[in-house]
């Protein structure tokens, strides 16, 4: 990318202020926008050029958006598009409909305007050190122009498809951590009713996580159907399997002893043998 392609960002919140932090020393400049007028202050006292409005950052070339809501995306880009040059790329860094990236690309492509739904897995600290994930959805040049900014920020990009891909990617990685969190509740509950310590459970379960990797350690199929038994994971995944519903029945008593209901512990009983691909025999 050519050293004198100017940068906007607009929404400097939790997310998007440290990212845009990490955009100030690109050679062609940064021009930045928020509603709240203290939340551009940081970025002018590190060198960013502030913008009056939309408007203004719609001079830039590659624009970043994190903004809260889906309505508010489309809002952004509808202003963008009024007043940008064919060839801008604009970035959606929020969490948006599966469909919307789709849609805006499809409407604004006869201007010759790229949309790229890019949302981020890591959190504002991983921002600030320049260790986010990133989920692209982008045409072919959309992608190019964008990938050595997003470097900047982000220690993995990840092109998962066309517009809308990177949304898509997103809200499966989110549904696994949230449906994780309420499995941490639930873990508590039994936990706590079982007499046990929640802080020592937390601590332990940090650390056994860095090193087994979490869930994340299962996610390495390139499908979710049924493994042939020649297949190099279907041993270790029948292993997990025995262990898992092993334990799970253990926490089940456990459960029913202290009068502790445990409906994620039961799902994952019944399912998780599908979902690793190494289904029980049915008669």
């Amino acid at each position: 990318m050519s050293a004198d392609v100017r940068l906007g960002y607009i929404g400097l919140g939790n997310q998007g202020a440290p990212m845009a932090k990490r955009l100030v020393e690109w050679p062609g400049g940064l021009v930045v926008f928020d509603v709240r007028t203290e939340s551009m202050a940081p970025l002018a006292e590190l060198g960013a050029t502030l913008a009056d409005g939309v408007a203004d950052v719609a001079a830039a070339d590659v624009i970043s958006v994190t903004v809260l809501t889906d309505a508010q995306v489309r809002d952004v880009v509808a202003e963008l598009a009024d007043h940008a040059r064919p060839g801008t790329v604009v970035a959606i860094h929020s969490t948006i409909e599966p469909d919307t990236a789709a849609e805006l690309a499809e409407q604004l492509r006869p201007k010759g305007i790229h949309i790229v739904d890019a949302p981020v897995s890591g959190g504002a600290g991983a921002a600030a050190k320049g260790e986010l994930a990133v989920m692209v959805g982008a045409d072919d040049e959309a992608y190019e122009r964008v990938k050595p900014v997003f470097k900047q920020w982000a220690s993995m990009v990840v092109r998962a498809g066309e517009p809308g891909a990177g949304t898509r990617m997103k809200l499966a990685r989110n549904m696994l951590t949230f449906i994780g969190f309420a499995a941490a509740c639930e873990a508590q509950k039994l936990a706590a009713a079982a007499g046990i310590d929640l802080q020592k459970l937390g601590r332990v379960v940090r650390h056994s996580d860095a090193q087994s990797g979490g869930p994340g350690a299962i996610m390495v199929r390139d499908d979710t159907s049924p493994l042939a038994s020649d297949h190099f994971l279907y041993d270790m995944f029948v292993h997990t399997r025995g262990l898992a519903e092993k334990d799970l029945r253990l926490a089940l008593g456990l459960g029913e002893a202290a009068g502790v209901d445990l409906p994620l512990a039961e799902i994952a009983l019944r399912d998780l043998a599908d979902g690793l691909g190494v289904p029980h025999e049915r008669s």
